[in-house]
Parts: C-alpha cells; structure tokens; sequence
C-alpha cells in the first residue's frame, strides 16, 4: 500500500472518539465519524489505538549498536563509558556511523517513531560522527524528521580546538548546539560553557539541547545558569536542558527557588529515565537516590517535559529496543507517577510534549491539514499502551504505510 490517498475505518482516538480518517496527498483532510465511502483505498482499524507518532527526544545514534566495542562497562558509571567511547571513537568512519544509525533509525520506525533528535558527538577534528548523522538525516527525510545536535561530549573547553569545532559543526548545519557544562574543568569554564552555547545558537538562529548537571553531585548547579540564560535571552522554548539528574539531589529549599525560575523561563525538559536510573547512584550504597530529574514537580508545575532513550546497546546502556513505550513504563514507576492523570502525561511526553521540545509542533498531530504521520496500537488507550507496551500494528508517515507488524498470537495447548 503506497498511495497517499487512504481512508482509515474504525479508529479509537486518545480521547476516545471512534472516528475515520481520510489521507489525500500525504496529509490529514477529515476527521470525522462515518466518512462517505470513496474510490481509494480503505485500512479497517478495527477499533484500536491511532496516534501521533512517538518523539525519541533524546538519543546517541553515532555511538548506537557498539556496545561491547572495544568492550563492555563492566562499572555501569557514566565517566567509563566516556571513557570507553573515547577509544572506541577513534576508529569511526562514515560509513560505521551511517550503517549503525539508519540500523537503529529503521528499528525505531519499526515501533512507531517518526521525530528523533539525536546528539553527536564533536569533539573529534575529523567531525566524522556529525558528518555522518548530517547525510543520514537527508537520506531518511522522506519518511522520518531527524534533528541533529552538535554535542560537544568531551567539553567545549576539554580541548584547544573543541570550540572552533563546536561552531563549525553548527554552521555545516546541526539543527542545535549542545553542551556538558558539569564535564568542563572548573565551575568557571562550565559557566562560560553555556554562555558560549547561547552566544553561537543566536548567532546562527539554533536550538539548544544542553546535557545539563547529568551527575549526583548536589553542588552540579549548572541548570540555573541555563535557565537564567534563557530568561536573558528570550530563547525560552527554544532551549532544552536534557538530564539534570543533579535537580533530584537539591535540597527542597533550593529547588522550591530554582522552581521560580524554570517557569519563567520556559525551557524543556528531558528526562531518560532508563539511562538515569541505570548511570546514578553508582556511588551511592543505601539508600541509593533513584538518579532521575524530578519529573513529576516539572510536570505539575506546567513545564514542559519529554522522554528519550538516550542510549541504545552502547557504552553507557547495553540493553535497549528502541520502543518508547519502555522509556514511559520505566518513568511511571521511577517517577512514581501512577495515578491516571500522570499515566496519561508519561504517554504524552513521548508524543506531543516531544514534539514540543523538538518546535515541529506545526508538522505534528492527528488534525486536518497535518501530515498524515500517525501509528495504530494494539491497545484502546493511553493506559492500556503502557500497561502492556503492545505492538505497533501500523505506522504511516504522511500518508504512507511504512511498516506494518503482526502482534504475537498465543495458543494453547490443554
């Protein structure tokens, strides 16, 4: 099935309407119970889930799939999986890096995601890494939006030449400049960091996506420094700050201030859960803190905040599938976010509170007009989803049917 013409019978909504939904041209043109029948291919839904496609706001695709090479974290810390990446970076060739990550695009598709924003990492003069996620990002245009960001892994000021390579790799077109202001030498240089990130994002009119205070340090009080940044600058919904696992180990005095300020800034927020409680509290022995930004008090207090996986099968994370329905299960319960409302959200920040924090929020959702990107699930709801992580039966991006999985069949044998 290629056309872009297509009538889907029988959808169940988020909010729970049954509806059709005709695609013309790759985009959204009716929304509406009982479609009038037509001379174009028909999809009977069956009453099962249809919804905006997932968002992985936050991945490492130019080290995905290498985990184990040149071997594994036996630790599970975050600095020897730096460490680790830093050899194994030293043999990346274009191809490597584009054959591992459309490899990894392919297997998110698969599970219904259509947004990526992925980091890569330039702290390398060869900007190998960068290069080749530029040349994925065109070559997978056509079926998936793929964000780039220029991610300075060993510091902006780790090295003589790690920021002249930061700005030439924003201006061979990253989508936005990152940062890792709690991995410079001193507090003064991370500080000088972000001031630094801002300076080249207005310069060249980028995003920003800071790996920001991703420690258990309590004194890693980089965040303030963003946000008051992004308060300065008027950059606000432009701006994420990724991680800021340090924000889970504030004294509550300090974070009931810092909460001030984050609202009136209006940055985003994302958080991997997966990764977070994997990496944190390594050094702790007990009580060992969970290792995650305080997701549920962002949420409740209206700021912005979406899930990503960080890492699939690399240094810092073995494991990982690339289904995003792991990422909001995992949040659910290391967030202890188990009331209905809070279930809802955890579903909702990887889908439409990603595409927020990605700005594609006028290419992204189930309304006429839209691009016809959207996913079925086995599921009849939000909750149901998560609870079971159930198949992605269809996934079609504007308006066209780029994969379609059979869910499992059990039979029993009395």
């Amino acid at each position: 099935m290629v056309n872009n013409n297509l009538i889907l019978r029988n959808c169940r909504m988020i909010n729970g309407e049954m509806v059709d939904l005709a695609i013309e041209n790759g985009l959204i043109t009716a929304i509406a119970p009982n479609f009038p029948r037509l001379a174009v291919p028909e999809l009977d839904i069956k009453g099962k889930l249809v919804s905006p496609p997932f968002v992985e706001s936050h991945i490492h695709l130019d080290s995905a799939l290498t985990a184990g090479e040149p071997r594994f974290n036996e630790s599970g810390t975050l600095f020897e999986g730096i460490q680790i990446w830093g050899e194994r970076k030293q043999t990346l060739s274009l191809d490597d890096v584009k054959i591992r990550a459309l490899k990894t695009l392919q297997m998110l598709a698969a599970q219904g995601v259509l947004f990526v924003r992925t980091q890569g990492d330039v702290s390398e003069p060869s900007l190998t890494a960068l290069q080749a996620l530029l040349e994925v990002r065109e070559e997978v245009k056509d079926w998936m939006k793929v964000q780039v960001v220029a991610f300075p892994q060993d510091g902006i000021y780790g090295g003589r030449e790690n920021d002249l390579l930061l700005e030439k790799a924003v201006a061979m077109g990253a989508d936005a400049v990152g940062g890792i202001p709690h991995y410079e030498m001193t507090r003064e240089l991370g500080v000088r960091s972000v001031e630094r990130i801002f300076e080249l994002a207005q310069k060249y009119d980028k995003l920003i996506d800071i790996h920001c205070d991703e420690i258990d340090d309590e004194q890693s009080r980089f965040l303030e420094v963003v946000a008051a940044a992004a308060v300065q600058t008027g950059w606000g919904a432009k701006v994420t700050a990724s991680h800021t696992t340090a924000f889970g180990s504030y004294n509550n005095a300090y974070a009931y201030k810092l909460m001030g300020l984050l609202s009136r800034s209006h940055i985003n927020f994302i958080a991997n859960p997966l990764i977070n409680i994997t990496l944190q509290g390594r050094t702790d022995t007990y009580p060992k803190r969970r290792g995650i930004t305080r997701v549920k008090e962002l949420w409740q207090q209206g700021l912005n905040v979406s899930l990503g996986q960080d890492c699939i099968q690399d240094p810092w994370y073995s494991l990982g599938t690339g289904n995003m329905l792991d990422v909001a299960f995992m949040a659910i319960h290391v967030c202890q976010m188990t009331g209905m409302a809070e279930i809802d959200a955890c579903y909702d920040m990887v889908t439409v509170r990603g595409a927020k924090t990605l700005q594609v929020e006028a290419e992204y959702g189930l309304a006429v007009g839209k691009p016809a990107s959207l996913i079925v699930l086995d599921a009849e709801s939000r909750y149901d989803a998560i609870r079971r992580r159930p198949t992605v039966l269809y996934v079609i991006s504007r308006g066209k049917l780029l994969a379609q999985t059979e869910p499992p069949v059990t039979k029993w044998q009395p």
